[in-house]
């Protein structure tokens, strides 16, 4: 199964990993360069906060082995892919409980900005194949695909 792996001592907080899913997953066409990143329809699936150390700490999900997310689903719109252990959301089964975003023990998945209706969390790029996103654009290589 792959994962997203962060080495924190190589992260400086830039936030292409951030600015790239926002481009990827962006809710019109466009380049990079007509990216509105007010928009709450352009919402990240990554974040990244400072820590009490001053320290910069990327956050995505982790595709867990035992996700507690998958577990409280009640309407079974979050799944565990038993081929790629990947974490999956079909949006249109989502009936907006969020108790996946109050069982999230990272605190990874967030409701959306715009309507409240959907979850917003990393997809690992599924759809655009390859590598993820945010992978590709860190020019730290601090965020890099593993198999674990």
């Amino acid at each position: 199964m792959k994962r997203i792996i962060v080495d924190y001592e190589k992260c400086d907080g830039c936030k292409n990993c951030s600015i790239a899913c926002m481009q990827a997953h962006r809710s019109d066409e466009g380049d990079i360069y007509t990216l509105n990143l007010l928009d709450p329809k352009n919402e990240s699936r990554n974040f990244i906060y400072k820590d009490e150390k001053g320290n910069y700490r990327p956050v995505f999900c982790r595709h867990c082995d035992q996700p507690e997310c998958v577990m409280s689903c009640m309407s079974g719109a979050l799944k565990k892919d038993s081929e790629t252990g990947l974490v999956t959301y079909d949006e249109k089964r989502c009936g907006s409980c969020f108790m996946c975003v109050m069982n999230c023990p990272f605190g990874v998945l967030k409701p959306d900005r715009v309507t409240r209706t959907k979850v917003i969390k990393c997809d690992f790029c599924i759809e655009h194949g390859g590598e993820p996103s945010c992978v590709k654009s860190c020019p730290k290589k601090a965020i890099h695909v593993e198999e674990v």
